[in-house]
């Protein structure tokens, strides 16, 4: 479609544009209406001039006609006096001397007086609505006469010929101004309506744009040189579509950032806390602790790994004991345990939080045969000889999140300091338990009774020891 019927076309539909012509129309109309008004006030002083000077000729060819008549004879003859077919009638008048004495009045008497008559010189009346007109002569305004004449004519002509005279002023007005309401429209169509109509898709297109972050759109506002206001505003709106377009990309590039350095921070709790407690950290909790009424907790430390230490450089050590824990992580990742902590070469686990499970004690067990393989397997690919000791026990714990900075999730509890002297009291290689986990798996594992032993801070227990998984189970 041609800019220029888009304007038009523009001009017709556009509110704006059908207000600014609604008020260009109804300008003109007012203008004209007001030069209408005293045009025909100047048109009906014309009729009543041509009146009065067709009725002087009448009267001065009476005058001339007629020198010795006398007076009654003269007022006789001006009341017969008849002005043009096309013009108005006359309904009657009065003739007076030059001293103001009447001569005499015939038909209506006009409502002209001779002392108003000689205050104004070109005086006339009006009758209500225009049905009669009243026009007075001195005598110095008819030739050859010494009276001073008053006529009145009738109105209707005078109004049917004002009445047609307003009609084709009317109709003048309103063919001006439909054609300059006409060409104002057009005109304004190609000058400023489709420009913004152009400009409002150009509007519409830089939401999209922006919304799909795309930097590089046609926009007919950008292509178009205008030096005057409407231009400005195209211009200022390419640079704020540009501003806004990279306003835009920096946010997004920020909030990028934001969120990678979210999620690494998140990743980070979650190395650090179980999923749950980290949860209620970002909710804005300060003082977790929990009490657990049954859970299974297990120590392990490596035997030979201090030995070891003294072989091999601080960074092969450091390398195979993380290479022996994250195996140990994955591990707790299968069997849904949370790592609470390592401590030097010692690993813990605990099973049955935060989240409670009935099979914590199972769970724990199954982690603990897993390690010793995977101890087995570490040796042979490493060629070393360590072995692990494992201590487990079951009962009830408080949980924890500690400090605000370097913070942990920890449990205390007489069970967990049973646990850890299951495994200092340990033998290498086998995973000893007490009699509250025994008496939980007795019937699903194979197990060999160590008996009663000493334990620092305890006294005589009795322990066993866990000595793998019944045939049955391995085969499921």
């Amino acid at each position: 479609m041609s800019d220029p019927f888009l304007g038009l076309l523009g001009s017709w539909k556009a509110r704006l544009s059908r207000r600014i012509v609604f008020w260009v129309f109804a300008s003109l109309v007012i203008i004209e209406a007001v030069v209408l008004v005293p045009s025909v006030q100047k048109r009906e002083k014309e009729l009543l001039f041509q009146f009065k000077q067709l009725s002087a000729l009448k009267v001065s060819f009476i005058t001339m006609a007629y020198p010795d008549e006398s007076e009654r004879e003269f007022l006789e003859r001006v009341s017969e006096l008849e002005v043009n077919e096309m013009f108005a009638e006359v309904r009657g008048g009065a003739i007076y001397e030059s001293d103001g004495q009447m001569v005499g009045t015939f038909g209506e008497p006009p409502q002209l007086s001779f002392e108003e008559v000689n205050r104004d010189n070109d005086l006339y009346l009006y009758g209500p609505r225009g049905t009669w007109y009243e026009v007075a002569w001195h005598p110095d305004e008819i030739e050859n006469n010494d009276y001073t004449l008053i006529i009145r004519y009738d109105g209707a002509s005078i109004q049917e010929e004002l009445w047609n005279y307003k009609l084709r002023i009317a109709g003048l007005v309103l063919l001006i101004s439909a054609v300059v309401t006409s060409v104002t429209m057009v005109v304004l169509g190609l000058v400023a309506i489709a420009p913004i109509l152009r400009l409002r898709d150009d509007l519409i297109a830089a939401g999209e744009a922006l919304s799909k972050d795309e930097a590089e759109v046609d926009f007919y506002s950008l292509s178009v040189k205008r030096s005057d206001e409407l231009g400005e505003v195209m211009e200022a709106f390419g640079q704020m579509f540009g501003r806004v377009h990279k306003e835009i990309g920096d946010r997004k590039r920020a909030e990028a950032i934001l969120r990678e350095e979210q999620e690494k921070s998140e990743r980070l709790l979650l190395n650090i806390l179980p999923a749950a407690i980290a949860e209620k950290l970002k909710e804005g909790h300060s003082h977790i602790a929990d009490g657990f009424p049954e859970v299974t907790i297990l120590f392990t430390d490596l035997v030979g790994f201090t030995k070891l230490s003294e072989t091999i450089s601080p960074r092969s050590l450091v390398q195979l004991l993380n290479e022996i824990f994250s195996s140990f992580d994955g591990l707790c990742a299968r069997h849904g345990l949370e790592k609470i902590k390592t401590i030097g070469d010692a690993y813990m686990v605990v099973g049955g939080l935060p989240m409670p499970r009935k099979d914590h004690a199972e769970a724990i067990a199954e982690i603990a045969l897993d390690m010793q393989e995977e101890i087995v397997r570490f040796n042979a690919r490493k060629n070393t000889n360590l072995s692990i000791r494992i201590g487990i026990n079951t009962g009830p714990v408080v949980a924890g999140v500690i400090g605000t900075t370097k913070f942990i999730y920890d449990l205390w509890g007489d069970a967990v300091n049973t646990a850890n002297r299951m495994e200092s009291h340990g033998i290498p290689g086998e995973i000893q338990v007490t009699a509250a986990t025994y008496q939980l798996l007795q019937d699903k594992y194979l197990w060999k009774e160590r008996g009663i032993i000493h334990v620092k801070g305890k006294g005589k227990m009795m322990a066993y020891l866990l000595v793998g998984r019944k045939p049955e189970k391995i085969s499921q």
